[in-house]
């Protein structure tokens, strides 16, 4: 469900501004403005980035997040004083991490950008991670040792895709597999390439357009005790992988 016309509404209402004022400061028609705010149309993306910046606030949360319901003191600010997504904090003044419990993480898709479900989550507070929106999700599988499916990777909110760096590992939200936690391999204009720290599994792309939110990894809560492979197994891995690689290579050439 969209919200900018309701948004639209609240923001401009909240400002105490004419829908006149509004068109004007954000240099639209006003007739052409106020299709937006009754709903009969929706602002095309270079229309969005002039709201995003007339109101200091992000397109996601424009488009997807009720503003009425939330306290818009309470959002993180960002160095260019827009406003991404809301932090709350404890007694001590320290920063609360939601947590995504491993039930609960098939409704993070639908839930991610509403304030309610994300009010309704546990919280904890770790200070020494520092400032930072952040949150915290469970890991599935094995294709990222240490971690395993007792491990609760924490990552913080990356708001700008310039951000994200090679080698440096990130928890994706994308429409297609949900919560993904990988490595960045490769970043090209309209995908990124993720890489699996277990060699067993093959890198693969995921589609800019796929991708709902990134998070880069800052620490991780592990509840495993058992002993990490030796680099004895990890040969024994290696050994696995040449020859699936040389399987399918027969099968090519066949």
């Amino acid at each position: 469900m969209l919200y900018i016309s309701d948004n639209l509404k609240w923001l401009r209402s909240k400002r105490n501004l004419s829908q006149q004022e509004v068109a004007d400061g954000m240099t639209l028609p006003l007739d052409r403005y106020k299709k937006y705010e009754y709903g009969k149309n929706t602002p095309p993306a270079e229309t969005l980035v002039i709201i995003s910046r007339y109101y200091h606030i992000s397109i996601d949360l424009i488009l997807t997040v009720d503003l009425r319901k939330i306290s818009i003191d309470n959002l993180m600010q960002l160095d260019d004083n827009r406003i991404v997504l809301p932090i709350t904090v404890d007694q001590d003044g320290n920063n609360l991490i939601e947590i995504i419990p491993h039930k609960a993480q098939a409704g993070y898709l639908s839930g991610y950008a509403d304030a309610e479900y994300i009010e309704n989550l546990q919280q904890i507070a770790l200070p020494f991670l520092g400032p930072g929106k952040m949150r915290a999700f469970p890991i599935n599988g094995d294709s990222m040792p240490p971690h395993t499916n007792q491990s609760i990777v924490v990552g913080k909110y990356v708001d700008n895709l310039g951000e994200i760096k090679k080698n440096k590992t990130y928890i994706l939200i994308t429409s297609s597999e949900g919560i993904t936690y990988k490595r960045l391999g490769d970043k090209k204009d309209d995908s990124l390439t993720v890489v699996s720290d277990n060699i067993i599994y093959n890198p693969y792309e995921i589609k800019l357009s796929d991708i709902l939110e990134i998070w880069e990894y800052v620490c991780h809560i592990g509840r495993d005790d058992a002993k990490h492979l030796t680099s004895e197994s990890d040969t024994v891995k290696e050994m696995f992988l040449e020859l699936k690689r040389d399987i399918n290579e027969i099968k090519q050439k066949k």
